[in-house]
């Protein structure tokens, strides 16, 4: 039987859907496709390490060479489908517009930077490490701002999205969630160019890209 990637990625289009669109059904799988290779990467290796932790995909990586790593990674950047809008619970008017105001323009009174200030100011993403929100479902966002907030995902130090999502009251992560996952994908769903932000915190992950990092 012949060795190919599209064989050795099963394990990932199983619950990621063939080209990464995500799961069909609810919104714990995530997109991948389009993501930056490095984030993908990087997700990958956290698993690994333990920073993020997710049994079946600690399972699926825990063997994995940084070398196939980045190739998973490089594959599943370069898929290019149409997004799929999830469920979005109703919420009230003003609840919608405190999602948008942290988006936008964050809370400077808690400390709390604008999302666009380092995913883009289409919520794309940049490269090569930071990944796009719009698009993605409202139950997978509010998980992963849960997860920050409770350790079981963490990233390289300083943990700048650990800091912003333990200042982040619970209403304000189903504000922002609600109001990302309602958003339309812009035509140009790349994420933005490498050195095209000033992080607004010292963040690990982000070393090296000027401002706060």
């Amino acid at each position: 039987m012949p060795d190919t990637l599209q064989q050795r990625i099963a394990a990932c289009t199983s619950c990621h859907g063939v080209h990464g669109e995500g799961s069909s059904g609810g919104g714990f799988f995530p997109r991948l496709a389009g993501k930056p290779s490095g984030y993908l990467a990087l997700q990958m290796q956290n698993f690994q390490r333990g920073l993020r932790e997710y049994a079946p995909m600690e399972y699926t990586v825990r063997l994995l060479t940084p070398e196939y790593m980045h190739e998973i990674a490089e594959y599943f950047a370069g898929q290019q489908v149409p997004y799929e809008r999830k469920p979005v619970p109703t919420l009230t008017p003003s609840t919608l517009q405190r999602g948008e105001q942290l988006v936008m323009s964050g809370d400077p009174a808690r400390q709390i930077p604008p999302c666009q200030a380092c995913h883009g100011k289409q919520l794309t993403g940049t490269e090569p490490s930071v990944p796009g929100l719009v698009g993605l479902p409202y139950d997978y966002l509010s998980s992963q701002l849960g997860s920050w907030r409770t350790g079981t995902r963490a990233s390289a130090a300083p943990d700048c999205m650990a800091q912003i999502a333990n200042r982040l009251a619970p209403a304000d992560i189903t504000a922002v969630s609600a109001w990302l996952a309602s958003r339309d994908v812009p035509a140009d769903a790349h994420p933005q160019s490498a050195g095209s932000i000033t992080p607004p915190l010292r963040c690990g992950v982000l070393q090296g890209q000027g401002g706060g990092a």
